[in-house]
């Protein structure tokens, strides 16, 4: 009895415990059924939604700096050429007053040395200052000898002004005129007395402390430049020859076009032949400086006019004494400027033919600047051909005060 109630009681818990099981198993399998369907309702679409909302957000985003860009690069572009030339003219403005602080701290400097060293000082060099002094554009120096009076007077007769003409020059241009002269080997004596009877008649006349000489014009170049700084205060210093016509306003305009530069050189630029054979025009003694025999001079201006900047111009003055001279002047004056940033401008205005040639260049309105024949150097038999000259290539009379420099 009491095992088979045993067994009877088993039975039924087994059969009890089988109908969990099976609703166990259909409960898990519904959850799973519900969790993968709930699953995909809630972060697959979600994500795709904002996987749109992403792309449309970019779209718009790129399409506004689209039209951002395009706005920006046609409101610029309009200015940007302007913008340039702006900055350029402030780069070269900075630039020629840092040079211009340089260049007066070197000048004490050199007034310091000369001082200690016992070299002699130009006038007012030992105060180099050019705030004290009035401002002028351009001092021209026509070098000259003491022969050549007649050649003065044909300058005089045409493209120089004369006496209160030549003072409102000075006053309301800022353009000085002087016919550049030393002293002879014999101080005091007939030539240099005859000189200073001339320069009582007209005052046009510039006196340095040289000793004149054709194989001196280095040192004359030099000294001009020196003094030309030591008494005025001018943007440009001008060199000319007194066989060579020159046209002033052309000039003037010339040389404004270049008044920012700090360091410049104008004039018309060559090369020509280093000539070592002795007895000949324009022998070079040091022939063998410029490497072998045929080589050619570096560039440099023609010696008839060239213009140099106020800056270069008291280089010269400040290193005079250490200034190396070659035979040829305007070789020597181009070899101070080797190895200093310095501009060189080529202008062929500077260097016409007489007429024809500027005669043809004056109709087409491309007056020269300056005019001489090349085979002389200089205007052949200047004295009968400059008022010719002036008549035929010369600028109009009031040119000069018409323009602003």
């Amino acid at each position: 009895m009491s095992a088979k109630s045993r067994g009877t009681g088993a039975g039924d818990f087994a059969s009890r415990s089988v109908l969990p099981r099976r609703w166990a198993l259909l409960l898990c399998f519904g959850s799973f059924c519900a969790g993968m369907y709930f699953t995909n309702r809630m972060w697959t679409m979600p994500e795709a939604k904002g996987i749109i909302r992403a792309s449309e957000i970019g779209d718009k985003q790129i399409k506004h700096k689209s039209c951002n860009t395009k706005f920006v690069k046609n409101h610029t572009s309009n200015d940007s050429l302007q913008e340039v030339s702006d900055t350029q003219h402030i780069i070269q403005t900075l630039d020629k007053t840092v040079s211009d602080l340089e260049m007066k701290l070197a000048a004490a400097r050199a007034t310091h040395e000369s001082v200690h060293n016992g070299y002699p000082l130009l006038g007012n060099l030992k105060t180099i200052d050019s705030t004290s002094k009035r401002k002028y554009f351009m001092v021209i120096g026509i070098n000259t000898a003491f022969s050549s009076r007649k050649r003065r007077d044909s300058v005089r007769a045409t493209w120089m002004p004369q006496g209160e003409e030549r003072k409102k020059l000075e006053e309301e241009k800022g353009i000085i005129i002087r016919f550049v002269i030393g002293r002879s080997s014999t101080s005091g004596g007939i030539l240099d007395r005859a000189v200073e009877a001339e320069e009582l008649m007209h005052k046009d006349f510039m006196r340095l402390d040289h000793v004149e000489g054709y194989m001196e014009l280095s040192a004359k170049t030099k000294a001009y430049f020196a003094a030309a700084v030591d008494l005025w205060d001018a943007d440009f210093y001008v060199k000319v020859d007194d066989d060579v016509h020159v046209n002033l306003a052309t000039l003037g305009a010339t040389l404004a076009r270049h008044r920012i530069k700090p360091r410049v050189y104008i004039g018309c630029m060559k090369s020509g032949p280093v000539l070592a054979q002795k007895g000949v025009k324009y022998h070079e003694p040091e022939y063998w400086k410029f490497g072998q025999v045929g080589n050619k001079y570096f560039r440099h201006a023609t010696g008839q006019l060239y213009a140099i900047s106020k800056h270069l111009a008291t280089y010269i003055s400040i290193n005079r004494h250490l200034l190396h001279k070659y035979a040829n002047e305007d070789v020597s004056l181009g070899s101070w400027f080797i190895g200093l940033d310095v501009e060189h401008v080529d202008d062929r205005r500077l260097c016409c033919g007489t007429p024809p040639d500027c005669e043809w260049k004056a109709q087409a309105g491309n007056i020269c600047v300056a005019s001489f024949d090349w085979k002389c150097s200089g205007i052949c038999r200047s004295v009968e051909r400059m008022t010719e000259v002036h008549h035929r290539c010369g600028e109009d009379k009031n040119a000069v005060w018409s323009s602003t420099f």
